[in-house]
């Protein structure tokens, strides 16, 4: 599987409060995280790192060959230990007391595809039908947009749209999205933090994505300048997979 992962500060914040992760596990199957934190000075930046080392070491518990229940489970439980180690340290250090961060992963085996995500940062797949967003915002903005009470656009430029409604770390329990999605080897997944999609349109990432000048890595460089260029004004970071991984690996 090929992979190309970016992550910069932009032109606004003072520290890279996004962390990530990418990964291979037992049979060659392949992991990828990002986490965006929040909570004050050097705090999001612990929440995210703790998440993302947190996973990095449950999802060495994923084992090729794995049912789609187990891994989910395994998935869940991963997500939810991370959540406890965030709140507890938040919980036990004054200086970190409001401190969470979002997260997005992703196991890749063969053509099948668990992903989970708490908070706003994103998972896209592109394909043959264009470029899908397989992640639902847990945000405020996106419980009004979904039960009516406001427009695309009025979410797009709402004051309080950066308003997060579950978190890894804020509270002892939290609920994780986790399910299932399938890729073929040409199939294209990225995970990213709200850096590039609160400045980057679907419209730029979509041409970007299907580029057939620039490899993986190019691609990944061209999202970031294109998040730069609009203002930068969050942290950003990207992780692009591509191809089948395992040992149902082509070439």
């Amino acid at each position: 599987m090929n992979t190309a992962n970016r992550t910069d500060i932009g032109r606004v914040r003072q520290e890279n409060e996004d962390s990530h992760w990418v990964g291979e596990l037992q049979g060659g199957i392949v992991a990828a995280v990002v986490a965006d934190g929040m909570g004050g000075h050097l705090a999001g930046e612990v929440a995210s790192k703790l998440t993302v080392d947190a996973l990095s070491a449950s999802l060495g518990a994923v084992a090729p060959g794995m049912s789609n229940e187990d891994c989910e489970a395994l998935l869940r439980s991963a997500i939810k230990s991370a959540n406890e180690i965030v709140f507890d340290t938040a919980s036990g250090n004054e200086r970190y007391s409001n401190m969470g961060t979002t997260v997005v992963v992703a196991v890749i085996e063969g053509e099948r595809a668990v992903i989970g995500h708490v908070g706003d940062s994103r998972i896209y797949r592109l394909d043959a039908d264009g470029l899908i967003q397989l992640t639902d915002d847990h945000t405020l903005v996106n419980e009004l947009l979904k039960s009516g009470q406001i427009t695309a656009e009025e979410a797009a430029h709402h004051p309080r749209r950066n308003v997060i409604m579950r978190a890894v770390g804020t509270d002892p329990e939290v609920e994780a999205d986790v399910s299932i999605t399938s890729l073929s080897s040409s199939d294209l997944l990225m995970l990213c933090s709200d850096g590039l999609t609160d400045m980057v349109s679907h419209e730029q990432m979509l041409a970007t994505l299907q580029s057939e000048t620039l490899d993986l890595d190019g691609k990944a460089d061209r999202l970031i300048q294109l998040a730069l260029q609009a203002g930068g004004d969050d942290n950003i970071t990207v992780i692009l997979l591509q191809g089948a991984a395992s040992k149902n690996r082509e070439g």
